[in-house]
C-alpha cells in the first residue's frame, strides 16, 4: 500500500523508535512509516489502519511495538481473537501489564465476560497505573452488564475516581459508563444527572452524552437536509405526474395523422 511522501518514521514515539533500532536502517524506516499510518488512521478508517499494521507485522514481527500496533488495529476492526493474540505476544516480549485491560476487553468481545472478570481480579491489576486501573474497572463493569448484573456494574464503577471533581483523561468515559449503567437499571433521574456531568468533563466531545441527555429530556433533533430532500420531488414522483400513453392510443394517433395526410392529398388533386 502506498504511503504519502510526507509521512516519516520520526513522527512515532521515541520509545518505539528505540525499539526499531534493532532493525537495519532502511527497514526500520519502512516499519516506522507504516506504524505512523496505523496511528493516523485507526480512528477514522480502522480497516486501512489494519492493512498497514499487517504490512508492519510482515516486516518486523519480532518487535513488540509492532505486535502492539497490530493488536490495536485488529481490536479497532473487532477482530478480537487476533487482537488478543497480538497483545499476548507483545506482553511476552516486554513483560509489561499495560495491555491487561484491553486484553480483558477482547475476552468480552469474544463472548467470555466471565474470563474478563477473572482478569479483573488477577494480581496484574495491582501493577497497573491509575489510568490502567480505571480502564480495568470500566471493562469489569461492562462484563457485569454483559451478564445482566446491572447493579453489580454500578457498584463496580463507584469509587474515588468517580466521586472526584477533578477532570482527568478518563473522567468523561467513567462518568458516561456510570450514567449508562444507571439508565439500564431504570434510574433515569440519576442517569440524567450523570450524563450532564459527562458533558462538563467531555471537553473534546468524545462521547455522545449531549445526545443521550437530550433523548432523556424528550428533545427531538430535526435533520434540515433530510427535510430539504423530502421537499424536492424525486425522479420517480416526477415520472408519476406524467400521464402514461397506452400503446393502442399511440397507434390510433398515428393512424389519424395518416388519414389527415390522405385527405389533404385528395383536396390538392381536386
Amino acid at each position: 500500500m502506498p504511503i504519502p511522501d510526507d509521512v516519516t518514521g520520526h513522527e512515532i514515539d521515541k520509545d518505539v523508535q528505540q525499539e526499531l533500532q534493532s532493525l537495519p536502517k532502511g527497514l526500520a524506516e519502512d516499519v516506522a512509516r507504516n506504524l505512523v499510518m496505523v496511528a493516523n488512521l485507526i480512528d477514522e478508517d480502522p480497516e486501512q489502519a489494519y492493512a498497514y499494521s499487517r504490512i508492519a507485522l510482515r516486516l518486523a514481527s519480532r518487535v513488540a511495538a509492532v505486535r502492539e500496533a497490530a493488536g490495536f488495529a485488529a481490536y479497532a476492526t473487532q477482530n478480537y481473537n487476533e487482537a488478543l493474540g497480538e497483545f499476548r505476544a507483545a506482553r511476552r516480549m516486554t513483560g509489561s501489564v499495560e495491555l491487561w485491560p484491553v486484553m480483558a476487553d477482547c475476552e468480552r468481545g469474544l463472548g467470555r465476560p466471565e474470563k474478563a472478570l477473572d482478569m479483573a481480579g488477577a494480581p496484574e491489576v495491582q501493577k497497573l497505573d491509575k489510568p490502567g486501573q480505571v480502564e480495568m474497572r470500566l471493562v469489569a463493569a461492562g462484563a457485569r452488564q454483559d451478564l445482566g448484573q446491572i447493579d453489580a456494574a454500578i457498584v463496580t464503577l463507584q469509587g474515588p475516581e468517580l466521586a472526584s471533581n477533578s477532570v482527568q483523561p478518563w473522567t468523561a468515559r467513567l462518568r458516561y459508563a456510570y450514567a449508562d449503567a444507571l439508565l439500564a437499571a431504570g434510574r433515569e433521574d440519576e442517569a440524567r444527572e450523570w450524563f450532564a456531568k459527562v458533558i462538563e468533563s467531555d471537553k473534546d466531545g468524545s462521547t455522545d452524552a449531549s445526545d443521550r441527555l437530550a433523548e432523556l429530556d424528550g428533545v427531538a433533533f430535526v435533520d434540515v437536509m433530510a427535510e430539504d430532500d423530502a421537499a424536492m420531488p424525486d425522479e420517480k414522483s416526477m415520472d408519476d405526474d406524467v400521464t402514461p400513453v397506452r400503446q393502442d392510443q399511440g397507434e390510433q394517433d398515428v393512424q389519424d395523422a395518416d388519414d389527415d395526410d390522405d385527405d389533404g392529398e385528395e383536396d390538392r388533386k381536386a
